[in-house]
């Protein structure tokens, strides 16, 4: 006779590796209207920099609002590396000097869906413009996450995206340079960045090697951006946060 007992703990085992590998499958949806997209152009070398860093920690308040830190490497020669920074985000802030309207490169800079915006703390009162593209991101696992773009009316000819890995909560004491003796904080940092190169516009769906915990088991959060394949301009973004 089978023992009662026995089937009931089989089932709560059961039912608890069903709820952790529920747990380690999660996903994001992009929402019907364009999200509003903030990066800031920042160095740890720069002492004009950390209130734009305070700033940007704050929009973790807003759900609403995704935000990338990108630390660039030219304030580097003043005496203190940024260990966040790297030639390959000052070269993308020197490719948007003409699409964002800057016309060049500066630090602390703030772009808004991906044009230069120097009236920060505000955020300019973004219209809900219909999106004309859907990003879903699945976390395959604690290694990969599944990347799916689809067109929907009005999206331009061509398509291509960028994405970044991001962390929070980083703290650095500075020793050297403009902010010599300064402690600064530091969220949203980018901490890895990539691109899709262009296509033509239809349905795709490609994987992405990025993990799930980043430096001392922080964790990190994926942010998708799909831009248009001419211009470069920003059509939709999301961010997945496991």
């Amino acid at each position: 006779m089978t023992n009662p007992s026995r089937w009931a703990a089989a089932l709560v085992a059961l039912g608890a590796t069903a709820l952790s590998a529920q747990a380690q499958r999660c996903e994001a949806t992009s929402g019907p209207q364009q999200a509003l997209l903030v990066e800031l152009y920042t160095s740890e070398g720069c002492n004009s920099c950390p209130p734009a860093d305070r700033w940007l920690s704050m929009l973790k308040s807003r759900p609403e609002v995704l935000a990338a830190a990108f630390h660039v490497d030219y304030w580097d020669r003043l005496g203190w590396k940024d260990r966040f920074g790297s030639a390959r985000f000052t070269e993308r802030q020197a490719e948007q000097q003409a699409s964002s309207g800057a016309g060049f490169s500066y630090t602390p800079q703030v772009l808004v869906n991906g044009r230069d915006w120097r009236r920060w703390p505000a955020l300019p009162a973004m219209a809900a413009a219909a999106a004309i593209v859907q990003i879903h991101l699945l976390r395959d696992n604690d290694q990969r996450v599944s990347v799916q773009v689809t067109p929907q009316p009005g999206a331009p000819a061509r398509l291509a995206a960028w994405w970044a890995l991001l962390e929070d909560g980083h703290v650095s004491a500075v020793k050297a340079g403009e902010n010599s003796g300064v402690t600064l904080q530091h969220d949203h940092v980018v901490r890895a960045y990539g691109r899709q190169p262009a296509w033509a516009a239809a349905a795709r769906h490609w994987p992405l090697d990025v993990p799930r915990r980043g430096e001392g088991g922080r964790a990190t959060r994926l942010l998708l951006v799909v831009t248009d394949g001419r211009s470069g301009a920003p059509l939709q973004a999301v961010q997945l946060g496991c």
